[in-house]
């Protein structure tokens, strides 16, 4: 085996990290926070300090901190917690993509390296709203400052990400949450059909995350989420999925364990190569890390 290919295999084998793609951190607030109403785990304050107990029993090192809330202040905060938490080693923040002055903003923010993309929050908008030519402006400008685009959307809304995503082939895409199949009532059939679609465009990632949410809270089985899981490593291979939790609007339904032992049980017969893309080095790579 030729030198070189011993030491890559070698740090690969020392260096390699488990990251989890996406997290959310916030300090309550009863106004702001008003989808929380139903989830009364979640009213409280969720900081990296907690998170890292967790990371610990949980074998992850760090974490790629995403939006919760729709502001610039949002993205400075988690900016601020990156400076003094170790476990953040990348922020997915909001900018008004619509703005007119969409340049002017990310080349301000473009000042921190710890960002590395923006998500909008697609699932509460109209159903057009992909489409709309300020939005498609703002997406286009991402691409100068090699900023990723996290896609937030439900099921019924993966034939609009399909005509949006067809527009930029070389703006880097991730499917939060799989796209949020209703995994509830055990419908399958019309989403795996279009995300398998989705995936045949090669810059379009998809995390594996959020879906307990999805699913029947407190009354899920392991098996519940397999066809799900079968469905996206068939469509993207394990070179364009990441290990992500939604930590800690999961806790409404599950807990950290329980989803990175699930996947890990799932995973149990891929090779260690699969295994350590699936949980970092696709997150590393995508996010540029």
């Amino acid at each position: 085996m030729h030198k070189s290919i011993i030491i890559l295999s070698l740090i690969q084998t020392f260096y390699f990290m488990v990251i989890d793609s996406h997290v959310h951190f916030w300090k309550y607030d009863k106004k702001r926070d008003a989808w929380m109403k139903d989830m009364k785990v979640l009213q409280q304050d969720y900081l990296p300090l907690t998170l890292a107990a967790t990371f610990k029993r949980n074998e992850v090192d760090g974490c790629v901190a995403i939006q919760a809330d729709q502001s610039e202040l949002e993205t400075h905060f988690l900016v601020e917690l990156s400076k003094t938490n170790s476990i953040i080693r990348g922020v997915v923040g909001w900018i008004d993509l619509r703005a007119s002055n969409i340049e002017e903003r990310l080349e301000y923010f473009s000042q921190y390296k710890i960002i590395k993309g923006y998500r909008h929050v697609v699932q509460g908008e109209p159903a057009d709203f992909l489409y709309g030519q300020e939005f498609q402006r703002g997406i286009r400008a991402l691409e100068r400052f090699n900023y990723t685009y996290d896609v937030l959307i439900y099921h019924h809304q993966l034939k609009a990400a399909l005509d949006f995503v067809s527009r930029f082939p070389d703006q880097s895409f991730v499917i939060d949450h799989c796209a949020k199949p209703d995994i509830k009532n055990k419908k399958i059939d019309e989403w795996k059909s279009l995300i398998s679609t989705l995936a045949v465009y090669p810059n379009v990632y998809c995390k594996l995350s959020g879906l307990f949410t999805e699913a029947n809270w407190k009354e899920w089985s392991a098996g519940d989420f397999y066809p799900y899981l079968d469905t996206v490593f068939e469509a993207f291979s394990t070179d364009r999925l990441l290990f992500g939790s939604d930590w800690p609007v999961m806790l409404a339904a599950g807990i950290y364990v329980q989803w990175k032992s699930l996947l890990e049980k799932y995973m149990e017969h891929f090779s260690e190569e699969e295994k350590q893309k699936v949980f970092g080095l696709n997150a590393a790579s995508f996010y540029n890390l």
